[in-house]
């Protein structure tokens, strides 16, 4: 393929789904004959009334990471800055718009205002033009503002995804990352004519299949975050080409489409690097977490040697920026948990923050005070779509949406019992929410310039759960995980609160080479409350046998904490999940599988891998419990495995935890999306007590809908014993939701048994029915509709509760096809060890072998 300039097949990339298109003369494929823009005709009808992720125009693996950590997202602080070309003033991007402000000032004037979210300026050398970021129309274009006239302009609006649009020293031509071609991120130049049109738009960047076998990213390489050199003859930019981990490396290449680049500097990063080279041509400046949890600034000469470390402290310094005398440098900190603005010294280290305290807006605006009891969720969305926040508070958005719904996804942030927000002039609509035993309260309300509005909001219960003795954790979270801001675990209560969550599971895991929360001891954290509890444990990671949750550790996290990382000295398939587990409960933990599985597994296919070591596991009693609802792309699959298991009489929890990574702008749900209710009897909450209630099975796992399950008096965990012949047992079901739901039904031996009906708007029921029981067994209640419904942030509502167990005379519980399906998935994997060579010894590959071949006799034991 072409290298140079952009093919019509290239342009498709960003479109895989659009019809040929024609395009119009000397717009060099930026613009469709009739000025359509080919954002615009970009497929959305066929994810009509469903929902989908956000910008799925990109094709590169694991998109929760390059969704917050390299695309930007519209927090309330600022998000990334430039100089201008004197440098006495800065251009930033803050609440997705654009705001200039006079060094040494605390006045900010808003650049732009909509009618997307905009990010990461970059000052013409001229000073006559701002060239930066724009999501809208389902794509980020490159735009330009005259700064003479205020007027903004599309620059390039090709469908794909445009990002770090950088000016080079003459002016006359622009740097960006783009995933114009085929999905992936490479680095374009283009030139800017003087009326601002785009032209000899160029890949320079090679696309290039690496035959690596990478976890977190795709096997082609990836080429991202350009910056000139001061005469634009080059360009340094980031590519994981050659390496396995990090998002890339620094490489040095001519700013030309033939250019061969050289990597000047093998360090792992992830995302976050955004390298700025010194008009001096000596310097360049970068974000790194070399040997450290937090990513600080640091400098290296041009060839990529010696680098050293500029600013210091446990919090993110990001997204630096020389300035044109090169004595200082302006960059994002998240030092204070939002993000903020600072400028530092070079030489001296002298710091100071940029602060915007007074605002002058675009648009006439007024002030809405919204007026709340207790901690809560908050959502406000202007008559555009756009989300908005007070000055103060984090934003967060959803990481997909339903294009028939919305122009943009679901943006929320966390309160108090007030929050004030200044918002241009015109209509919003108020959402607040407090976790799934709240009614959803909602509001539409006027705002009109220069007046003050003030909305009171009071909150209904729609169940008493609490007060019959459940309570809810979300197992699985994690704190701080490379996002904007800087999480704590106070910051963590507050937002457990607001979910109304009793217990929260921050579980300390590595994202590659860091482990963000490593410096807080395992256990209760001292701010816990008697109402809320936070909790440090662990997520052991290993990226071949399937991820671990370790809660209730009493001493420390396990260390390293992965196994099976190619190319690194945690390469060996040793320790397994099994390993783990033992290591795990000899601190006293409960330990299970989280987000287990996206599809269900065949292990009949070998055109992919199945290494997960679930059936071991299993076998070998290591598992006492299983995210029955987690980060997956589909909960049916996830029990489809588990109903696999239960048949074969294995006695298995139902968990649940969002996989939320609570520093992030941008994520799938916020902490407590999805979460476990566990019965654990009157009195404040008790940690011990509720993981002693999970491991027994007293659970059901749920994103909205609330599910309460008696078969034969007995609840979830509880086991249920009938004669030789079986019988008539009596079925008592509760359901409350906030949402539809579509499917209630009665599951038993991984089939449906009953579809009850729900009446009227099917978000609630209180009945009995009888159902005739032969055979022993197990069953559960289980709750899901048919389509994403707002505020549940996920695929679908969904909900279940763990088993009751049926003993039908001395019948065990048993299926062969069952057994036998794990038999062939336990093949799969002694296949796979024994091909390994990553073995650190001997002894360690027998091992391992051993517990394989244990697990089968199991099985097969079984499976007769």
């Amino acid at each position: 393929m072409r290298r140079c300039g952009v093919t019509l097949s290239e342009a498709k990339g960003a479109c895989p789904s659009a019809s040929p298109l024609r395009f119009a003369q000397g717009d060099s494929g930026l613009a469709l004959a009739g000025g359509v823009v080919l954002g615009l005709l970009c497929a959305i009808s066929p994810l009509a009334a469903q929902r989908a992720p956000v910008l799925q125009q990109v094709k590169v693996r694991h998109p929760y990471y390059y969704r917050e950590m390299f695309i930007p997202e519209p927090t309330s602080g600022p998000s990334a800055a430039a100089w201008s070309p004197d440098g006495t003033e800065l251009v930033y991007s803050m609440q997705g718009s654009l705001w200039r402000q006079r060094v040494g000032t605390t006045e900010a004037r808003q650049l732009t205002d909509g009618p997307g979210y905009d990010y990461q300026p970059d000052w013409s050398p001229d000073g006559r033009r701002i060239v930066y970021a724009s999501y809208q129309d389902d794509a980020i274009q490159l735009r330009l503002v005259n700064m003479s006239t205020g007027r903004s302009a599309p620059l390039i609006a090709n469908g794909a995804v445009n990002l770090e649009p950088r000016w080079s020293p003459d002016g006359r031509r622009i740097a960006f990352t783009s995933s114009l071609y085929q999905g992936r991120w490479h680095v374009f130049t283009a030139e800017v004519t003087p009326d601002g049109r785009a032209d000899h738009i160029d890949r320079v960047t090679e696309d290039r299949e690496s035959g690596l076998p990478r976890y977190y990213y795709n096997t082609v390489d990836q080429w991202l975050s350009p910056t000139w050199s001061p005469d634009g003859a080059e360009l340094i930019v980031l590519s994981n080409r050659g390496h396995i981990w990090g998002a890339g490396t620094f490489w040095r290449m001519p700013a030309r489409a033939d250019g061969v680049p050289r990597e000047i500097r093998d360090e792992e990063t992830t995302w976050r690097a955004r390298p700025d080279w010194s008009r001096d041509g000596r310097r360049v400046v970068y974000s790194s977490y070399l040997g450290r949890q937090w990513n600080q600034l640091w400098l290296m000469m041009a060839d990529g040697a010696n680098p050293l470390q500029l600013t210091y402290g446990d919090f993110d310094a990001t997204a630096p920026r020389w300035s044109p005398d090169g004595r200082r440098i302006v960059y994002v900190s998240n030092e204070t948990g939002n993000t903020s603005l600072w400028i530092v010294d070079v030489p001296g280290g002298a710091r100071w923050r940029v602060r915007a305290e007074h605002r002058t807006y675009r648009a006439p605006v007024g002030r809405l005070h919204l007026r709340v009891a207790g901690p809560v969720r908050i959502s406000v969305t202007g008559a555009d779509g756009r989300s908005f926040a007070p000055d103060d508070a984090w934003r967060h958005a959803d990481d997909g949406f339903d294009r028939s719904e919305r122009r943009f996804e679901y943006g929320y942030f966390h309160a108090n019992s007030r929050a004030d927000l200044v918002l241009p002039a015109g209509r919003y609509d108020i959402e607040v929410t407090h976790g799934p035993e709240w009614r959803v309260e909602r509001r539409t309300v006027t705002v009109r310039a220069e007046r003050d509005t003030t909305v009171r909001v009071t909150l209904h219960p729609l169940s008493d759960l609490a007060a019959r003795g459940w309570r809810s954790a979300d197992l699985h979270v994690h704190m701080n995980y490379g996002g904007a801001y800087r999480n704590t675990p106070r910051h963590l209560l507050f937002q457990a609160e607001a979910e109304d969550l009793d217990l929260v599971e921050n579980l300390i895991v590595n994202k590659e080479g860091r482990i963000p929360d490593i410096a807080y001891p395992v256990g209760r954290d001292p701010v816990s409350t008697p109402s809320t509890v936070i909790a440090h444990d662990q997520e052991y990671h290993t990226s071949v046998w399937g991820h671990f949750g370790l809660l209730g550790l009493r001493e420390h996290v396990l260390l390293p904490g992965y196994a099976g990382y190619q190319g690194t000295p945690a390469a060996s398939l040793a320790p397994t999940n099994a390993d783990v587990a033992d290591l795990a409960r000899a601190q006293g933990a409960t330990v299970g599988y989280v987000h287990p599985f996206d599809s269900d597994p065949d292990p009949a296919d070998t055109s992919h891998a199945l290494t997960d070591e679930f059936p071991v596991d299993l076998a070998l009693g290591k598992v006492d419990y299983y995210e029955a609802l987690g980060f997956v792309d589909d909960p049916m699959a996830t029990a489809h495995v588990w109903y696999r298991a239960l048949n074969c009489g294995f006695r298995l929890p139902a968990g649940a935890g969002t996989d939320a990574m609570a520093n992030f702008a941008s994520l799938r749900g916020p902490v407590g999306m999805n979460r476990v209710y566990v019965h654990v009897g009157p009195g404040p909450v008790s940690r011990s007590r509720l993981l002693d209630s999970l491991r027994a099975g007293r659970t059901f796992a749920t994103n909205g809908p609330l599910l309460e399950l008696s078969v034969g008096g007995r609840g979830p965990g509880g086991e249920l014993r009938l004669g030789q012949d079986g019988g008539d047992v009596a079925v008592r079901v509760r359901v409350r939701s906030n949402v539809r739901v579509d499917h209630l039904e009665l599951v038993r031996n991984g089939a449906v048994a009953l579809d009850i009906p729900l009446a009227g708007d099917r978000t609630g029921i209180d009945t009995t029915v009888r159902l005739p029981v032969d055979a022993s067994g197990w069953m559960l209640l289980r709750a899901r509709s048919d389509r994403a419904i707002y505020p549940v942030l996920d695929l679908y509502p969904y909900a279940t509760t763990s088993p009751v167990y049926l003993i039908v005379g001395a019948r065990p519980v048993g299926s062969r096809d069952d057994a036998e399906y794990f038999l062939r998935w336990i093949n799969r994997l002694e296949a796979f060890a024994t091909e390994n060579r990553d073995w650190n010894s001997d002894a360690e590959r027998a091992h391992v072998l051993d517990q394989i071949a244990r697990a089968r006799v199991e099985f097969e034991r079984r499976a007769h």
